[in-house]
């Protein structure tokens, strides 16, 4: 639950973009961090997560999240 609300301003910015995105940009990754959207789109993880530590840093967190229009369900 703490992850949720760390990451509240992050989830919105990406609910408010996931309609106009999962069509545009379906299994790619987006970076986002306070609402601000690092430029672009990435095929990796790695990549994202590359581009927000040169973009964000490390001093704050940020949200690197895969775009679907729903959220795949993995069982465990």
């Amino acid at each position: 639950m703490a992850q949720t609300a760390q990451f509240s301003e992050e989830l919105q910015t990406f609910e408010r973009h996931r309609q106009e995105w999962s069509l545009s940009h379906p299994g790619e990754f987006v970076v986002i961090q306070d609402g601000i959207i690092a430029e672009g789109f990435f095929g990796t993880y790695a990549e994202a997560l590359r581009v927000g530590l040169k973009k964000f840093g490390v001093n704050r967190p940020f949200l690197v999240k895969m775009v679907w229009i729903t959220e795949p369900v993995y069982l465990v």
